[in-house]
């Protein structure tokens, strides 16, 4: 188990829930932040993923903390919703025995979500390799002016943006930072890559919607500092030069599916759009 350790409500639960699994004959671990708040046994991070299950409690912040920790082994996860957003965590506390039981019984399918495979490229060479769920994001610094980027896809230059930074998304990230950006919301069931530029100085910037086997190789044209990140989990400063390519990964995450539909029940609960703030009369 993986908790948000800044919600109380968060790890009541996962005491509560590691109680009752240990009581029907399972083995419960938790990551080592949790483990600084509740008495359970620790795995180190590079076993987090052998187990048959994990399950994090928190928002979708936690649910991608799991996705890092268990990526390479393709471990199912359960997120159990504890957050504001929360357009990838699966069930709310009050059904998590139920799902539970559901999975432990193998009554539970599984949805596979495409991830992304960044390479810092320097002098030719791979320097730094990153994996995403949600997004890898090519920025400039906060101290840095604004930057231009140049985009090439499928070996093709497509444009140079002059911006503050250019986001890759893919379809389960189009509800994140992509979404912020102002790029489009994708079915995460579409294969896609979703290219959007942050804050552009130019008028006919128009986000895009790429397949998913396209390579998308990002480069900054002008003078600054720039910052390479995965998720938000791993940031990296690029030298002058170095390219990023950004690729369909070979890793898949693996949700526990809970709900049919779930996200277009979530699209309508989280973005308020059956909310009439004048009320039903009109």
């Amino acid at each position: 188990m993986v908790t948000n350790t800044y919600r109380p409500d968060a790890i009541e639960a996962a005491v509560g829930v590691a109680k009752w699994l240990r009581a029907r004959g399972n083995d419960v671990w938790v990551d080592s932040d949790t483990a600084r708040h509740v008495e359970l046994p620790v795995v180190r991070n590079s076993e987090f993923g052998e187990a048959d299950l994990v399950v994090a409690f928190g928002g979708d912040g936690t649910l991608i903390r799991a996705v890092h920790l268990c990526a390479d082994f393709g471990t199912p996860i359960l997120g159990v919703y504890f957050g504001r957003f929360g357009f990838v965590t699966q069930c709310t506390h009050e059904y998590l025995e139920s799902c539970l039981t559901d999975f432990l019984e193998g009554r539970c399918s599984i949805e596979s979500r495409m991830m992304l495979d960044a390479e810092l490229m320097r002098a030719g060479q791979t320097v730094a390799h990153l994996s995403a769920l949600n997004e890898t994001v090519l920025q400039r610094a906060v101290v840095a002016r604004m930057m231009t980027f140049q985009v090439t896809v499928d070996g093709h230059v497509l444009t140079s943006y002059p911006a503050d930074g250019i986001i890759v998304a893919t379809p389960t990230g189009s509800t994140a930072y992509n979404l912020s950006a102002g790029g489009p919301i994708l079915d995460p069931k579409v294969h896609a890559l979703v290219l959007t530029a942050i804050a552009p100085h130019t008028l006919n910037s128009r986000t895009l919607v790429l397949a998913a086997e396209s390579e998308i190789v990002l480069k900054v044209q002008s003078h600054g500092d720039a910052v390479l990140s995965a998720d938000g989990q791993t940031r990296l400063h690029l030298l002058s030069g170095d390219e990023v390519r950004v690729r369909k990964s070979t890793r898949m995450t693996n949700l526990v599916s809970v709900q049919k539909d779930d996200f277009l029940i979530k699209l309508g609960q989280r973005l308020l759009w059956s909310y009439s703030p004048v009320g039903d009369s009109l």
